[in-house]
């Protein structure tokens, strides 16, 4: 079992006493436990603190679990945070609505501190899995080639990030850093590193040095164009930043690279030239059946 420790947790409970069982149980096993005593103040520490699990109550005073687990998952921000619901319910009614609205696991009441660890610790351990499978699989930039790349090979499915990689997709080659994606989908760097950090497990800038290395590979395989010409055409200062930074990620320079990889081609007219040249006795030679 993976047990992740120093991670958040909100627990959204409007019986005081029950709420802080739990906060207290939270705490000593190495975890972030922040409380909400109903579920608006939830969704707003939810929004605020961007916990990696939410534990929800289902019934409560103001709104219930239902309406707090459709605003999270309405909101892209917390659309992706995991929810437990608790509740006193166990009629498959409930159970059935609580999943169909995105609730991850459903709890009932009353439960043990260790019960609600145990349950949180699978969780976790799922997402983790789920994050470390992005990050395999999009490890290693495929070398097609194609001149032209689809970026659905390159970037991970994660529906809220889109715009961040349509982003990078249209302006890889002008130089863009972290900053400058921040900017153009409106959020802090900060905070988008993170969000892209809980979801592909790498940073921003790693996802825009693939791009820059997948286009790199399709134009030392496909063209003649020099080292220098390519760097500035990935929006690289200079052609040894490029090619340092080619070397880290392909333990290989752009040169030797090439050499290993680059397709030779025969031109046309030298094919016509060997067909030309080959001797008529070759061309009457019967075939071997």
């Amino acid at each position: 079992m993976i047990r992740e420790s120093s991670k958040k947790i909100l627990v959204i409970e409007d019986d005081a006493s029950t709420r802080n069982i739990f906060l207290i149980g939270l705490e000593a096993d190495g975890f972030v436990a922040i409380g909400a005593e109903n579920g608006l103040v939830g969704i707003q520490q939810a929004q605020e603190h961007l916990p990696d699990l939410v534990i929800c109550d289902l019934m409560m005073s103001d709104i219930d679990g239902y309406t707090v687990v459709t605003k999270l998952r309405q909101d892209h921000v917390t659309a992706v945070i995991p929810v437990i619901f608790l509740t006193a319910s166990n009629t498959m009614a409930s159970m059935r609505k609580a999943m169909d609205l995105g609730a991850d696991d459903y709890l009932t009441k009353p439960l043990t501190v260790n019960h609600l660890l145990r349950a949180i610790a699978i969780r976790l351990e799922k997402l983790s899995l789920l994050r470390y499978s992005y990050a395999a699989n999009f490890h290693q930039v495929p070398e097609l080639a194609d001149s032209s790349l689809n970026s659905e090979f390159i970037f991970p499915p994660v529906t809220h990030l889109k715009e961040v990689f349509d982003y990078i997709e249209a302006n890889y080659d002008k130089g863009i850093t972290l900053s400058d994606v921040a900017q153009a989908v409106g959020y802090s760097s900060a905070y988008l590193t993170t969000q892209v950090g809980k979801e592909t497990g790498e940073t921003v800038n790693v996802w825009i040095v693939k791009r820059r290395m997948a286009a790199a590979c399709t134009l030392l395989k496909n063209t003649n164009q020099t080292i220098e010409e390519i760097a500035a055409k990935l929006g690289y200062q200079n052609a040894c930043h490029f090619s340092r930074q080619f070397r880290q990620y392909h333990k290989s320079s752009p040169t030797i690279w090439r050499k290993q990889n680059q397709f030779v081609q025969i031109p046309k007219t030298a094919k016509l030239q060997v067909i030309k040249n080959r001797s008529p006795l070759v061309n009457d030679l019967p075939l071997s059946s």
